[in-house]
C-alpha cells in the first residue's frame, strides 16, 4: 500500500513530549521521534492484542511466545540483513537501549574504573560511567575542512587506559550522522581487542542508513570481535514506536552475557508487552513502510543539505550518512549566546541543544526532519529570516 507522509495528524494537545515542550507556535524539530503514523500491520497487531483484554506481566527471562517469536524473528533479521549468525540464546530482550547501556556499565563496573565514548553523542552517554561510579572518558571526533567528522586514532588509543573497561559506540552515530566504514570499525575493534576494552555498541539508528552507505554490526567482524561486543537494537526509532518501550541486546559471549543478565536482576524483569508484539509485526511485515519512509526521509535530508548550503551560508551541516537527524553548527552566524535559545525565541523552531551532546557540542544545534516537507520548509524559512536579521 501508499503510506501518506505529507498529510499528518495534529500531535499538539497530545501526550507526545516532542509536540509540548514548547509554547504551541514552535515547531518542534528536537526530540528523535517521527510525525508518522506507523505501519498498518503494527497498528493491526496492536489492536488484536487489545482485544485479548488481558494485559499482566509478561516475563523476558522465559521462552515461551511471545518472547520465544520475538528471539527467532532477530535472528532470521540478523541473518538476512548482515550474514550474521547469532542463536536465540544470545538475544536479550530489553525495555530500551537506554537501559541496556546502563547495563552494560552496571555489568563491567570495577573500583576506579572508566568508560570511553566519542563526543559529541547522545546525551545519555554522558552520564553511564557515573551511574556505575565509574569514570568518563572521551575521544572527541573531529571535523576536516569540509564539516566531515572523523576519528583521530592517537586521541582514540590515549583516551583509553588500563582501567578502561568498555567502550560505547554509537553507530550510526547521533547526532554528527556518521555510518562508520568497515576499516574504521576495524580499527577500533582491534584496538579494543588488544587493550582488552569491551566494546557496547549502540546501533538503535542501523536501520535508518541512506543509499550510498551500509550499516555493519561491528559484532559481525569475526569471532573475536563477537566475543568482544554487546550490540544494542530496537525497532523503536525505525518504526516510530519509541513509546511501546522495546529492544535487544545481542551478547555472543555467554560469560558477558552472564553478567548482563545477572545486572538485570531486580531491575528489569519485563517489557511493554504492547512493544512486543508492536516489535514482531514491525520485523515481520514492516519492510513496505521502512521503504517508503526511507524514501521521504532521504528527500527531507537532501532538501535540508541543500538549503543550508545555498540560503543559510552562515551555517554548516554535514549531510547525515544515517539518522533523520542534521547537525547544525551555528559558530560562525553572528548569534549572541546559546543558538538553541536564539532559534527558539527568534524563529519559533524547537530544535536540541549541542552543549548537551557533551564536548564538541556547544555552538550546535541538533534538527530532527522526520516530519512533513511542509513543516520541514516552514522551520527552515523561519531560521533563515531569524538570521536575515543579525545582519541588518
Amino acid at each position: 500500500m501508499r503510506y501518506d507522509f505529507d498529510h499528518l495528524p495534529d500531535r499538539r494537545l497530545t501526550d507526545s513530549v516532542k509536540w509540548n515542550q514548547f509554547e504551541p507556535d514552535v515547531l518542534p524539530l528536537w526530540v528523535a521521534d517521527m510525525d508518522y503514523p506507523v505501519a498498518d500491520p503494527i497498528r493491526r497487531a496492536l489492536r488484536e492484542r487489545v482485544d485479548e483484554a488481558i494485559y499482566g506481566y509478561p516475563d523476558v527471562f522465559s521462552n515461551h511466545k511471545p518472547i520465544a517469536e520475538l528471539r527467532e524473528v532477530i535472528v532470521e533479521r540478523m541473518l538476512r540483513l548482515y550474514d550474521w549468525k547469532v542463536a536465540t540464546e544470545e538475544v536479550v530482550i530489553l525495555p530500551g537501549v537506554i537501559v541496556g547501556l546502563n547495563l552494560a556499565c552496571q555489568s563491567l563496573a570495577v573500583s576506579r574504573g572508566s568508560v570511553l565514548v566519542q563526543t559529541p553523542v547522545y546525551p545519555p552517554f554522558l552520564g553511564t560511567a557515573q551511574n556505575a561510579n565509574m569514570k568518563r572518558h572521551e575521544a572527541v571526533l573531529e571535523q576536516g575542512r569540509d564539516g566531515y567528522y572523523e576519528i583521530n586514532w592517537e586521541t582514540f588509543e590515549r583516551a583509553i587506559t588500563e582501567r578502561t573497561r568498555l567502550f560505547i559506540l554509537c553507530n550510526p552515530h547521533n547526532p554528527v550522522g556518521r555510518v562508520f566504514r568497515k576499516d574504521e570499525l576495524e580499527r577500533m575493534a582491534e584496538i579494543c581487542l588488544r587493550k582488552e576494552v569491551v566494546i557496547c555498541s549502540d546501533e538503535i539508528h542501523c536501520d535508518l542508513v541512506f543509499k550510498r552507505h551500509r550499516h555493519i554490526p561491528i559484532a559481525t567482524l569475526g569471532r573475536e570481535v563477537a566475543q568482544n561486543t554487546i550490540t544494542l537494537m530496537a525497532p523503536t526509532k525505525t518504526f516510530n514506536i519509541a513509546g511501546l518501550q522495546c529492544s535487544f541486546a545481542i551478547i555472543q559471549n555467554q560469560e558477558l552475557r552472564r553478567k548482563f543478565v545477572e545486572s538485570m536482576r531486580g531491575l528489569v524483569m519485563w517489557v511493554n508487552l504492547m512493544g512486543l508484539r508492536a516489535t514482531l509485526a514491525a520485523y515481520r511485515d514492516g519492510q513496505e513502510w521502512l521503504d517508503q519512509a526511507l524514501n521521504y526521509l532521504e528527500s527531507n535530508r537532501d532538501y535540508l543539505t541543500q538549503y543550508v548550503r545555498e540560503q543559510l551560508p552562515s551555517l554548516h551541516m554535514m549531510q547525515p550518512e544515517g539518522t533523520y537527524l542534521g547537525w547544525l553548527d551555528c559558530r560562525k552566524a553572528g548569534i549572541q549566546g546559546n543558538p538553541c535559545e536564539f532559534f527558539i525565541k527568534e524563529a519559533r523552531v524547537g530544535l536540541n541543544d549541542g552543549a548537551t551532546f557533551g564536548t564538541g557540542g556547544k555552538g550546535f544545534v541538533r534538527l530532527n526532519f522526520a516530519c512533513s516537507w511542509v513543516t520541514l520548509t516552514h522551520a527552515l524559512e523561519r531560521m533563515k529570516t531569524a538570521l536575515d536579521k543579525l545582519g541588518d
